[in-house]
């Protein structure tokens, strides 16, 4: 029965009850909404099946470190596959994304990737800030009385970490910058008269330390893509290679449900106490869910609405696999094959998306803006301590770089003149905001793909009929994309 036939004879008789077979396109829909879907669902499946899977055993009995760390062996190990990837992945996107393109376009996705990451960094660090001054979650609460011999205080100076930054972007030597970052360190003074001086006049020394150095591996890329882009047909074989180790990266994600079930788990378990941790630090932690909802959902689709004139909501349903795997690994380099992988679903044009996706994921801040402008006013209001909310700003803004972390948090604090120990106060449940955070991250790097891809429609290369006929069904949508301008 035609389409045509089947609809006139429903309407005939609406009484009567259709079953999805009389209907074989609606169950051919579904079957390839699931088959094209079945990684998304199966991973947000390992998320809730890992949380109920750990409150279950927890109330089974009580698990040592050394037995939830058996539990979570399986999905650290898809961790390290996963983050194996990530230096071949990130050098071959970028460069091949940017031979790919003109010149001209180049520097036009550059300045709109730049110009979004910047906007959406200080809307988060606003949105932080007035929700912490209006909430006040650290008033009243109780300081953390444990042990804080975990806490590591790096002497560093502000402006140093600015010129690290720098440093950090033309590393001398590329196979280094694979292992190590250039990091500036004060040499406490023995003499106490040095001692109770300015920092400014203590020594210094400068270390390489053992954290990969993803922002000089970028810089890298960036301009040995444009060398690629200005040899034109010369640089054609080793364009195609990139290309070709781009795509080998994808195939550990199918592994991602299993890892991620695994890593929320063995996380669960190893929650010391429910009732402490939501007794202590709820109002914080609250404060720091609802300024990343609104970030996400608010201030994220505002700038969506402005940029194209839609609303992302369709858009951001269409992540719920990778915010679920940035949700499980708490990386956003870790999740950037996956993330990568799903904008070519939706027809985002190849070559915008591995320029912006990568950047993204190594400079893009807000989650980590906003709660450490959160962080920072809590601790000083568990001292009782006012701060000036235009230097903790500012504070926040100079430590949003790349690789930050709980080392970036003491920065902020020695820079606001709080003491630094005092963030063991929040390390009970940075684990769980660090995932929440990274999931908003991820989120804002998507958003910002689809933006650059919109307003780059029109701008691109066209596709050549040679490749429109060797393409995929995959590569056909994005080339019809193109076409069409979509």
């Amino acid at each position: 029965m035609t389409k045509s036939g089947y609809e006139a004879l429903k309407s005939d008789a609406p009484g009567v009850a259709f079953s999805a077979d009389t209907n074989p396109t609606m169950a051919k829909e579904k079957k390839t909404f699931i088959r094209r879907n079945l990684l998304t669902i199966l991973t947000v499946i390992g998320v809730v099946a890992g949380s109920v899977t750990g409150i279950i055993l927890r109330h089974v009995g009580t698990w040592s470190k050394r037995e939830a760390m058996y539990i979570a062996f399986p999905g650290e190990v898809f961790l390290r596959m996963l983050k194996c990837l990530i230096i071949p992945l990130l050098m071959s996107s970028v460069v091949q994304a940017i031979g790919s393109l003109d010149l001209s376009l180049s520097k036009k996705i550059a300045i709109r990737s730049i110009v979004y990451y910047s906007a959406t960094t200080i809307c988060a660090v606003i949105l932080g800030m007035i929700l912490v001054v209006t909430i006040r979650p650290g008033v009243g609460g109780q300081q953390y009385q444990g042990s804080r011999e975990s806490v590591v205080k790096r002497q560093v100076l502000t402006q140093d970490t600015l010129m690290d930054l720098i440093r950090n972007m033309f590393p001398p030597n590329i196979i280094q910058a694979c292992i190590a970052q250039s990091q500036t360190f004060l040499v406490q003074p023995k003499d106490n008269n040095i001692m109770n001086t300015s920092k400014e006049e203590w020594d210094f020394e400068e270390r390489y330390e053992p954290n990969t150095n993803v922002l000089g591996l970028v810089v890298f890329s960036i301009v040995f893509g444009i060398s690629l882009g200005k040899l034109g047909e010369k640089a054609k074989i080793l364009l195609d290679f990139f290309d070709s180790l781009s795509e080998a990266m994808m195939i550990i994600t199918k592994a991602s449900p299993l890892g991620v079930y695994f890593l929320v788990t063995a996380k669960v378990l190893e929650i010391p106490s429910f009732t402490e941790l939501i007794g202590r630090l709820g109002l914080y932690f609250v404060t720091v869910l609802l300024g990343l909802f609104i970030h996400g959902f608010g201030t994220l689709s505002l700038l969506y609405f402005i940029a194209i004139r839609k609303l992302p909501f369709k858009t951001i349903a269409q992540l719920s696999h990778v915010c679920a795997t940035a949700f499980g690994t708490a990386s956003s380099s870790a999740t950037m094959p996956i993330t990568i992988q799903a904008m070519d679903k939706m027809g985002l044009d190849p070559r915008v998306t591995r320029f912006v996706i990568p950047i993204g994921a190594t400079i893009n801040m807000d989650g980590t803006a906003l709660y450490e402008a959160v962080a920072a006013v809590f601790i000083a209001q568990l001292k009782g301590i006012s701060l000036s909310v235009t230097a903790t700003a500012a504070s926040v803004g100079a430590a949003g770089i790349p690789q930050a972390g709980l080392v970036t948090m003491v920065m902020v604090l020695d820079t606001l003149g709080l003491p630094s120990e005092e963030i063991i106060n929040i390390l009970a449940v940075d684990w769980l905001l660090d995932r929440f955070r990274t999931t908003i991250n991820v989120m804002c790097d998507c958003l910002g793909a689809k933006i650059v891809d919109t307003l780059s429609v029109g701008e691109l290369t066209p596709i050549s009929p040679l490749d429109r006929v060797n393409a995929d069904p995959q590569e056909l949508v994005e080339i019809t994309k193109q076409d069409t301008h979509i």
